[in-house]
């Protein structure tokens, strides 16, 4: 059986959990999804690792293409902006404004986002905190954890009582509550695009699970786990 092999960061997570099985039923190959930070993703393509499908920024999948390590083109996927979550059965705070955003953040018994050079959406959480004047009265309140590698589970258990996500993420984990997207001064959107490695043994179902994602009822599914279509 073919397999192919992908590799995303956190926020398309909840997208490939539908839509894998979908695809592996309809073509008959097999999804090795996997998982990392960005920092991480670049680590493995660095290495040339075996993998035949990146799900990444699309600026950063334009550049693989640029440099001969995706071969083709790019293909914009979804938007993903970030927004702030909090533990199930908490008040759910305003963050609408930046004004509320700050007053969230200096309630919060402790905030976690992920690490400033793993993620763009843990970058824009630091300089969002920075730009807010909070970073000293949040010193030794702010937890660094990618969300799938225990930054979401921190909410949900209320070892942070508040956290900022892709918004996919968040609304993807039980026990999280979304207080909503994060003013959209402060606001990151991140569009998703996907490439076929240049060194690919199944380049040709490869670039047919990239089709598929783009399909119009692949479509509704991301935009279902808190995407919004790629503005064209």
């Amino acid at each position: 059986m073919v397999t192919i092999t992908t590799i995303a960061g956190g926020a398309p997570d909840p997208v490939f959990d539908r839509l894998g099985p979908l695809f592996e039923r309809r073509s008959g190959y097999r999804l090795n999804a996997l998982y990392d930070s960005m920092s991480g993703i670049a680590a493995r393509v660095a290495a040339h690792e075996a993998l035949d499908v990146l799900l990444m920024p699309v600026a950063t999948i334009e550049g693989y293409v640029k440099q001969g390590i995706v071969q083709g083109a790019c293909t914009p996927l979804a938007d993903v902006g970030l927004a702030v979550g909090v533990t199930a059965g908490r008040p759910v705070p305003d963050v609408s404004t930046p004004e509320a955003l700050g007053a969230a953040l200096v309630a919060a018994s402790a905030v976690v986002h992920a690490p400033p050079s793993a993620t763009p959406s843990g970058a824009q959480s630091d300089k969002v905190i920075k730009q807010l004047d909070l970073a000293d009265q949040l010193a030794g309140r702010v937890i660094h954890k990618v969300g799938l590698a225990g930054g979401l589970a921190a909410i949900a258990s209320g070892e942070a009582s508040l956290g900022i996500f892709p918004k996919s993420e968040i609304v993807s984990i039980k026990g999280i509550t979304l207080a909503g997207a994060l003013p959209p001064s402060l606001q990151l959107t991140v569009t998703y695009g996907a490439g076929v490695t240049a060194w690919s043994e199944v380049a040709a179902p490869a670039a047919e699970f990239v089709r598929f994602l783009v399909e119009p009822e692949s479509l509704k599914i991301w935009v279902a786990c808190g995407f919004d279509p790629p503005a064209r």
